[in-house]
């Protein structure tokens, strides 16, 4: 575990990162700048070591205008609620709450400044299960228009057995919706190394919920069967990205959330939500967790205009993410999942990515 400067804040505050290897050489970097995973190293079928999250080796990077108007969320903790909330607006005990609206008529990902944007607490430990970093933040009550105070802490742990362990916990002072989750974009090349459309996923769903043309769940639940969105085989991302589809001209690609298997009487252990293989380096990306969604994105908005540490721009579709979550709009969707903490509750959600590398043929190309 080593510590040093990242760089200062326009107000003045220091931002650490944080270096934490496992013993079998994965590293990942963390800044306590919006919880930020700036690089994940790890081994390809050859033993070579390549980053495969996009991210800057500068805070100036990470504040500048390019950015902000791009708004990518690279390896951010997302809250108050991840994914959008409907007209920025929901009614929690008779009483209608108004939050920042910063995606078109939607609130996205808690808001115009949310957990993405604040300095978190960080306080690095090593325990039987790895090493890590335990992040902590305390949202206001009335911040971004959210009810209550909520105390929040992260913990990233970076096992012995190349695992990625994210633990999620809050408490708040009055009924709030949260939805927290980890916004890094993957590419198992290697970051920089081209686009993320003959990467096979495999995503552990047989249902989906569509979306308007805002982006907003429609609050129907969808079977997968015969639609470019059954990834119960695996199949390369770029394989039906040409269909015509009005799901995909509303989202511009994949950007939709889908309603995990999970096992009956398993809901509290992370179970298997999604598997991503690399044909070309074998790297293999495992996702389990508690969650009952997960959103997969496909970079649909990446245009180069950002340059990661490699030095080459992220170009279109060339990092994908997989966020863990309960599902967007939730507090108007009656039908879905509750998001809602109350004060007498602990919110606690578990997500674990697992990396390893397999020999696999080379996929088409897309």
């Amino acid at each position: 575990m080593e510590r040093s400067a990242f760089g200062q804040l326009p107000d003045g505050r220091e931002v650490d990162c944080y270096r934490i290897t496992n013993d079998n050489g994965i590293e990942m970097r963390v800044i306590n700048y919006g919880g930020i995973i700036v690089s994940l190293k790890t081994p390809d079928i050859a033993g070579r070591m390549d980053d495969i999250v996009l991210g800057f080796d500068s805070l100036d990077d990470y504040l500048s205008d390019t950015y902000r108007q791009a708004n990518p969320y690279f390896g951010a903790l997302i809250g108050r609620y991840g994914n959008r909330i409907a007209h920025g607006r929901f009614t929690l005990d008779g009483e209608t709450h108004q939050l920042p609206t910063n995606d078109g008529p939607n609130t996205l990902h808690g808001g115009d400044t949310g957990f993405n944007q604040r300095l978190w607490h960080a306080q690095p430990f090593s325990s039987a299960e790895g090493r890590g970093l335990v992040l902590t933040y305390t949202s206001p009550d009335g911040e971004q228009g959210f009810p209550g105070r909520l105390s929040t802490r992260v913990s990233y742990t970076l096992t012995n057995d190349n695992e990625l362990a994210i633990d999620y916990r809050a408490r708040t002072t009055r009924a709030t919706p949260v939805n927290l989750t980890q916004h890094s974009y993957f590419n198992l090349q290697g970051e920089g190394s081209g686009t993320i459309l003959n990467h096979r996923l495999m995503i552990n769903a047989s249902a989906y919920t569509p979306i308007d043309e805002t982006l907003i769940p429609t609050g129907e639940i969808a079977d997968v069967s015969g639609t470019p969105f059954d990834f119960r085989q695996p199949t390369a991302i770029g394989a039906r990205m040409g269909q015509k589809n009005t799901q995909f001209a509303y989202a511009k690609g994949y950007d939709h959330n889908f309603v995990l298997s999970k096992n009956p009487g398993q809901a509290d252990r992370p179970t298997l939500a999604a598997k991503v293989v690399e044909p070309q380096s074998g790297r293999v990306l495992e996702v389990a967790t508690t969650e009952p969604g997960l959103q997969f994105y496909s970079g649909n908005f990446l245009d180069g205009s950002l340059v990661g540490q490699s030095g080459r721009p992220y170009t279109h579709r060339s990092g994908l993410a997989l966020e863990t979550q309960h599902f967007p709009d939730s507090p108007n969707q009656p039908n879905f999942p509750s998001t809602i903490l109350k004060p007498d509750e602990t919110y606690h959600s578990r997500t674990v990515y697992r990396f390893s590398t397999t020999q696999t043929p080379e996929a088409a190309s897309y």
